[in-house]
């Protein structure tokens, strides 16, 4: 049997962009044994997907803890083709950790180079693409989503609409101001819409900031995995957020979305994308502050 390794590691946002290419190498090799290798965030839903018969972890070991590179190796080993979508910094290491088998990515000396000069210009589903149009991957049927379901939040009537007021810690600079999504909660609810604030743990403090002034959203921050976040996505009116992970899972099932960016990050090569690759409703200023809620609020008048 042919056995094939498929290397994505995260962040949520890439590996949701990653779905498309998942269900291209399937279609690819219908018969082949196929084995992600992927970060410990990603295992569970990786393990319902139609796409893999098996998931390793990768812990990322540093080059120096010869233990872990050696666990890594044997992980890596005894493949007959591997696509590397993580096309990363450690990819050449990678590539020689297993072994130099057939590869598809950036891997020094590899058999099928993603070599296009503009690869760092193209968005991440476009850049995919290409890079198994070259290792000879020619079909890509639509992703079918319809195991990535969850239950939660079964008691909210409809409509609902979900706000993301988070973002990577370490870049405040991509959040919109919670205030704003208080004041936007608070247009929603008017309409008879019931905003609900989704979240890791630690933007419960965001989600505090909404409920404080709009008592009547809900707050699910810490409280939904990412098949939960499908689900409710797919009952939902529409979606308001910044350039994040859950984001992309929303668009990616499907809800009409209003995705926000400062300078930065680009949405040319990050946007969250759709079914079928389509986008969502882009806003960009160079900074969030001066976004209004008035702007976000006809930006979805519009588009929807």
């Amino acid at each position: 049997m042919t056995r094939i390794l498929v290397i994505r590691l995260g962040a949520l946002g890439d590996f949701v962009l990653s779905f498309g290419p998942f269900a291209a190498i399937r279609a690819h090799h219908p018969q082949a044994e196929i084995t992600l290798l992927t970060t410990s965030p990603f295992a569970a839903v990786a393990r319902q997907a139609p796409w893999f018969d098996r998931v390793e972890l990768d812990e990322r070991p540093s080059w120096w803890d010869v233990p872990a590179l050696w666990r890594l190796r044997r992980q890596m080993r005894g493949f007959d083709f591997v696509y590397d979508l993580q096309t990363s910094a450690r990819s050449s290491r990678y590539f020689l950790l297993a072994g130099r088998p057939p590869w598809s990515g950036i891997a020094s000396g590899c058999a099928f180079p993603h070599a296009n000069p503009a690869r760092a210009a193209m968005h991440t589903l476009e850049r995919q693409r290409e890079q198994l149009e070259i290792a000879g991957v020619t079909a890509f049927p639509p992703p079918d989503l319809s195991w990535l379901d969850g239950n939660v939040g079964s008691d909210l009537q409809s409509p609902f609409a979900l706000l993301v007021p988070g973002a990577a810690p370490h870049r405040p600079a991509k959040r919109w101001p919670a205030e704003r999504f208080a004041a936007l909660a608070i247009r929603l609810h008017r309409e008879g819409i019931i905003p609900v604030v989704l979240g890791t743990a630690s933007e419960a403090p965001l989600a505090a900031i909404v409920r404080k002034r709009c008592p009547a959203a809900r707050d699910l921050t810490g409280r939904t995995s990412i098949a939960e976040i499908a689900g409710l996505a797919r009952r939902a009116t529409l979606a308001v957020g910044n350039d994040t992970g859950p984001m992309h899972l929303i668009a990616a099932v499907g809800c009409p979305s209003a995705v926000l960016f400062s300078a930065d990050s680009d949405p040319a090569l990050t946007s969250p994308r759709g079914p079928g690759g389509k986008w969502p409703i882009v806003l960009r200023v160079p900074d969030l502050a001066d976004l209004t809620v008035e702007r976000v609020a006809a930006a979805l008048s519009e588009g929807h």
